[in-house]
């Protein structure tokens, strides 16, 4: 209501006032009455695994003995579900294959601590460039068992495989000594300086030249015949 003493412009500001109130009013009901929404968080929920591998803190101690490692490999499978079981199986394999695909190729961060090193490749090399008669042994140490289990009634020829395996013992014993020496010969004419020289260069080179091809590891890397 106007009242004698009060100009227009009073009543005008008076009903924009109580305009703006009810639209406050009117906005903040509608804010209660809608049900608040917690934001995503943009990511997938991370398994198990990665969540244990995320964790901070002091690292765990490699174990000391193997039971203490058979132990932590059961407290973590029983942690583990079934499909994180299978899958941390796959990824063992996967790696052990890896691992001795690797090594068979030379991989100095794979191989045994005998065939570390650039002296052992080469002395690896040298005998694999070369045919040896000691290579024959496993294949002549089974001929020699198959025929004396065919003659085991036949006495008068019990004594013809043990004199060749006599003839291939002596002949394996004289070309394991030249091979020694030419090896070390070599090694030292690359490596003046090397302590791997000797008895077991020799023998690690001899116990090379005894197995056949396919069965040595790593696998050679030269044909017989090629240059070294």
């Amino acid at each position: 209501m106007k009242l004698p003493w009060q100009k227009a412009d009073d009543t005008t500001s008076e009903a924009a006032d109580a305009d703006g109130s009810a639209s406050v009013d009117e906005t903040a009901a509608e804010n209660l009455a809608k049900p608040v929404q917690t934001p995503g968080k943009g990511r997938p929920t991370p398994s198990r695994r990665e969540a244990q591998g995320r964790k901070r803190g002091p690292v765990a101690p490699a174990p000391m003995t193997r039971a203490e490692a058979r132990a932590r490999r059961k407290e973590l499978k029983n942690s583990m579900s079934k499909e994180e079981r299978k899958a941390a199986s796959a990824e063992r394999r996967t790696l052990a294959n890896e691992r001795r695909e690797l090594m068979m190729q030379g991989d100095d961060r794979y191989l045994p601590i005998r065939d570390k090193g650039p002296v052992k490749a080469y002395v690896r090399d040298l005998i694999d460039a070369k045919r040896h008669v000691s290579t024959m042994f496993i294949p002549v140490a089974v001929a020699v068992m198959v025929f004396m289990l065919v003659t085991v009634n036949m006495p008068a020829l019990a004594g013809i495989p043990m004199l060749l395996l006599l003839a291939m013992v002596i002949i394996m014993g004289v070309e394991g000594f030249l091979t020694g020496r030419r090896i070390n010969n070599r090694v030292r004419e690359r490596w003046p300086d090397t302590t791997e020289t000797g008895f077991r260069l020799g023998w690690y080179a001899f116990m090379r030249t005894t197995q056949l091809r396919r069965m040595r590891i790593p696998r050679p890397r030269v044909k017989p015949g090629d240059a070294v």
